[in-house]
């Protein structure tokens, strides 16, 4: 074991990262054809069964393991410490389901391991057909539905990464106000340049569907190199129907085409467009139009609104997201992000999923979502990309109010442009003063449940989607601890191996 946790490296693990995708069309009869896209000088090959073959029993050994298993609901206050950490463990995947996750003597007794009962059954039923290694240990069936045995080395290994708060389809970026934050220049200033929100809008109105697919899919591409197996994404960057509903299609594309799902929020009132400036009534009549349509198109779960001074009031948030809410959507809300306008209010009011930002929000205000049970999705990437001394306040969300508190990237071409959550959770160490244990829980367990995929990711548990993280470390705390690199070594989607942190030999993890 390397100092301070990391796992001994190989020359050629620098390589890079090998990240399989689905590619268009070529779905059906339960098989899926994969293209390889390697990161850090990352080639680009279309083949089938870029992941080692079609889910079939996967037997993971020899682990540290992190389950955040038990209980329902989101982890609230000082539960979010309790992350189910489980040495010398096993995980059996079978199919693009958890059949067990826990200590390996237990595994033995059910007869999960090399020569068991269950392992033989599987093998019977078809799942599995190609016969374990010999004595269970640090050997690899192969073939289409064969069962592989990895030994992963004492590695920590955990749920996928679930983002729950990002702006992933848009067109063109923004790197040219850089120079123009730093010398001063005011956002609302940029802003009447043409800059800032509507530069990117007007980009997207500009681009065609495969123009954002192409884009969106190397975003998602990074996030799964990075350990992010779902994404909650939102639209906002049309402000009119047609682009609005263009980037939701464009999800639901994105669902089709790459393993990492894509859960969709509609976002139009993301901001007053300039052909409704001092009409922003007419306006949220015409983004309710819109969420209806989205609604019965089923091209989105839930609606989002940006309440915020000089934007939209709480009282015409309220009447947008109450609307929505009859619509059968779920109801999100970007609140307080700068001023303490009472977003969070609000979002307890109507009894919200999530309430996101919540930089500015009274304790009050707080306290009032974690009685009603909503989620509060944190942004520490934000407040420091934009150079704001105030950030959430975590401790007291999680030691006061007993909140549920889950991080997000707000991957975003303005504010935010990252993709990675590891780097998120370094700044929730550093800025939000958050524990190792509270931070993995924020990004898997409670993010799931605030992407309304709760029930289905977020844990390694029996019953669950096959989503999993292999880091290259045996220490949680070494992730956020040791910032601005990589540690995963390799990530499990629905049970198929989707990205392999090279080694010397094609294709091994």
């Amino acid at each position: 074991m390397a100092e301070g946790g990391a796992m001994p490296e190989d020359g050629a693990r620098r390589e890079g990262m090998e990240v399989a995708q689905r590619s268009e069309g070529a779905r059906g009869a339960g098989m899926e054809r994969m293209e390889v896209a390697r990161g850090a000088g990352m080639e680009v090959a279309q083949r089938p069964g870029a992941d080692r073959g079609e889910p079939g029993l996967r037997v993971l050994v020899n682990a540290r393991l992190a389950t955040l298993a038990g209980g329902d609901g989101p982890r609230r206050g000082r539960a979010m410490r309790d992350v189910g950490l489980v040495e010398d463990g096993v995980v059996v995947i079978r199919g693009e389901s958890i059949a067990f996750a826990g200590p390996r003597a237990e595994a033995e007794r059910l007869g999960w391991l090399a020569g068991g009962r269950r392992l033989r059954d599987a093998a019977a039923a078809g799942m599995a057909g190609g016969g374990a290694a010999a004595d269970g240990e640090g050997g690899e069936g192969s073939g289409p539905g064969g069962i592989d045995i990895l030994d992963v080395g004492g590695r920590l290994v955990t749920p996928g990464l679930v983002d729950p708060h990002t702006h992933l389809v848009h067109a063109g970026s923004r790197e040219d106000e850089l120079a123009q934050k730093l010398a001063g220049v005011p956002y609302l200033q940029i802003l009447r340049r043409g800059g800032g929100i509507l530069s990117t809008v007007r980009a997207t109105r500009a681009a065609s569907e495969e123009e954002l697919v192409a884009k969106a899919r190397r975003t998602l591409a990074r996030m799964l190199e990075h350990g992010t197996t779902t994404v909650e994404a939102k639209s906002g960057y049309g402000l009119d129907a047609e682009t609005e509903l263009k980037q939701l299609r464009v999800m639901r594309r994105l669902n089709e085409v790459q393993p990492v799902e894509v859960v969709p929020t509609f976002l139009g009132p993301h901001a007053v467009p300039p052909e409704y400036r001092d009409r922003t009534g007419a306006f949220l009549d015409e983004m309710v139009a819109v969420a209806a349509r989205a609604r019965a198109e089923g091209l989105a779960e839930f609606a989002d609104i940006f309440c915020e001074a000089g934007v939209f009031s709480v009282e015409e948030s309220r009447r947008f997201l109450s609307a929505c809410r009859r619509l059968g959507l779920g109801v999100k809300i970007h609140a307080d992000e700068i001023h303490p306008l009472g977003g969070a209010e609000l979002a307890a009011e109507l009894g919200a999923v999530t309430v996101d930002h919540a930089v500015a929000s009274t304790r009050d205000g707080l306290r009032r979502c974690a009685d009603a049970g909503v989620i509060a999705v944190l942004l520490p990437g934000t407040t420091w990309n934009l150079g704001h001394a105030r950030h959430a306040d975590a401790r007291f969300l999680m030691d006061e109010a007993g909140a549920a508190v889950a991080l997000a990237t707000d991957y975003n071409p303005g504010s935010c442009p990252c993709e990675s959550l590891q780097l998120v959770m370094a700044f929730a160490a550093n800025l939000l003063r958050m524990t190792p244990e509270e931070i993995l829980c924020a990004v898997t367990r409670n993010a799931a449940y605030a992407a309304g995929r709760g029930r289905t990711v977020g844990r390694l548990e029996p019953g669950w989607q096959a989503d999993v993280v292999v880091w290259d470390t045996d220490s949680l705390a070494y992730i956020p601890y040791h910032f601005g690199v990589n540690h995963v070594h390799m990530v499990f989607k629905r049970g198929r191996q989707v990205v392999i942190r090279r080694t010397g030999e094609e294709g091994r993890a």
